[in-house]
């Protein structure tokens, strides 16, 4: 996607959530959300006005983009693709969203963020099944195995991944073992999982209309 150049507390702020988009920072004192919880601007925490049913429509879109960190131009082909499905379009909307390789890397615990998972696969340090993937964008499938480049392993990020995932909690669709560095999805993201810090409804709604 095109280079964020606002900082990413200020979106965080903006959108009134924590969208994990520091990592580990996200979750200390430091976080901007803790300590200023309102949205950025002179007005200070009284500088909102009331929002219209097509503002908060916007946010919501505007919520799902940042926190996944996807252009508008992706994000929109993400709903022409949706739409298109059998089913519920806000759901396959977002089990899009979960199933691209960025994501996935950062549900595993490769990375610490979203934006730390996509330098991760740009920089051609990920294989899919045997075959060198650089595309964060990728959608990975049911069966996919997702390994880190042996030559890779040794390298900063994973040289202690075995501790740092020994009591963290993985999704039900992807199985990962620290030691071989190697992340398998056995299905699809689905139910609970699918829930996330935005109305996929809404965005629907904000393109429909």
């Amino acid at each position: 996607m095109a280079r964020i150049l606002t900082s990413s507390c200020k979106l965080c702020r903006r959108e009134g959530e924590k969208l994990m988009l520091k990592g580990a920072r996200c979750l200390s004192s430091k976080c901007a959300m803790a300590r200023r919880p309102f949205a950025p601007g002179v007005h200070g925490p009284t500088g909102r006005s009331r929002t219209t049913d097509y503002g908060k429509q916007l946010r919501e879109k505007q919520k799902a983009k940042r926190l996944y960190g996807v252009s508008e131009t992706q994000f929109a082909n993400y709903y022409q693709k949706a739409v298109k499905l059998k089913g519920d379009s806000g759901v396959s909307l977002v089990r899009m969203l979960e199933m691209r390789l960025d994501n996935v890397l950062y549900r595993a615990g490769f990375a610490k963020s979203r934006a730390a998972a996509r330098q991760i696969a740009s920089h051609s340090h990920v294989a899919i099944n045997g075959r060198k993937v650089n595309i964060p964008s990728y959608q990975v499938k049911s069966g996919d195995v997702l390994t880190i480049q042996a030559r890779k392993q040794n390298a900063a990020p994973w040289k202690n991944l075995g501790e740092e995932l020994k009591n963290k909690e993985f999704p039900s669709w992807i199985t990962v073992d620290a030691k071989e560095a190697t992340i398998k999805v056995t299905s699809q993201p689905a139910g609970d999982e699918l829930k996330q810090p935005f109305d996929p409804k809404l965005i629907i709604e904000y393109y429909s209309r």
